[in-house]
């Protein structure tokens, strides 16, 4: 008896994608990754190389995050394959990307809290770049999780 029943893995649509995993992490994606990008734009610390490489990750994944959650939101992925397979790769880059960020954006805070003594202007930067590298830790790991939770689905199609 052959047990094929027809079922087609379908990627979600509407607003059926906060329900479902691993689309419900856009979300916290989205809100993650605009604290890093808020909180980094609101430090002014040196060496500036590093904070400009977070806000151009942190600002390139909050527009294709929010790109691509309105296209599986629009359902204009039509439950394709190949659109499963780019949800993969989009997530996987976004999150070595976000660890290519987090990482000196880490340093530079870690350099900033051998800094003594700081002044109150020094110190209020020093507390928003730690939320800012935690924040960057979350968010990749956020980018991980949907890249493996979209890995799962991607093979079952």
């Amino acid at each position: 008896m052959d047990m094929d029943t027809g079922y087609r893995q379908r990627l979600p649509t509407g607003f059926a994608i906060f329900t479902s995993i691993p689309d419900m992490f856009y979300l916290l994606e989205i809100v993650f990754g605009g604290l890093v990008w808020t909180l980094v734009a609101s430090t002014f610390i040196e060496p500036h190389n590093p904070q400009a490489w977070v806000m151009t990750v942190s600002v390139f994944c909050f527009c294709m995050t929010l790109i691509w959650m309105f296209v599986f939101i629009c359902g204009t992925h039509h439950s394709s394959r190949g659109w499963a397979a780019a949800d993969v790769f989009y997530h996987f880059v976004a999150a070595v990307l976000y660890l290519s960020a987090a990482v000196p954006l880490a340093k530079v805070t870690i350099d900033m809290g051998d800094i003594s003594p700081r002044n109150t202007t020094q110190d209020k930067y020093y507390k928003m770049n730690i939320s800012s590298s935690v924040f960057a830790y979350i968010a990749t790991l956020l980018y991980f999780v949907h890249a493996i939770f979209s890995a799962i689905r991607w093979k079952s199609f």
